[in-house]
């Protein structure tokens, strides 16, 4: 997750200037969020652990739709978009397979 943040913060630079303040600091907190969850999970007893990681599995559910509405609107190019989405989605099914394994 690391990794594709630091993708991500490569690319809010050149974020339209009417997006980077509203869309793109939405969109950085919200990889900082799950980031965090991801952590808290790592380090958590069972419990604490299922709710980290269903809390870390909404917030990449968020991020992936704010960063296809920041592609819709242009604030940000495909080839970026779609370098962004592939890594979440791995990701995401991670974390589904975490999720799987506590449950």
């Amino acid at each position: 997750m690391v990794l594709v943040y630091k993708l991500w913060h490569e690319f809010l630079p050149h974020f339209p200037k009417d997006s980077r303040y509203t869309l793109g600091s939405k969109i950085d907190s919200l990889f900082l969020e799950t980031i965090e969850s991801i952590l808290k999970a790592s380090y958590s007893d069972k419990l604490e652990k299922l709710i980290s990681l269903k809390n870390a599995s909404s917030k990449l559910d968020l991020l992936k739709f704010f960063l296809q509405l920041s592609w819709e609107i242009k604030s940000l190019d495909g080839k970026k978009y779609i370098s962004l989405s592939e890594k979440l989605n791995k990701i995401g099914k991670m974390l589904g397979g975490w999720l799987k394994t506590i449950k």
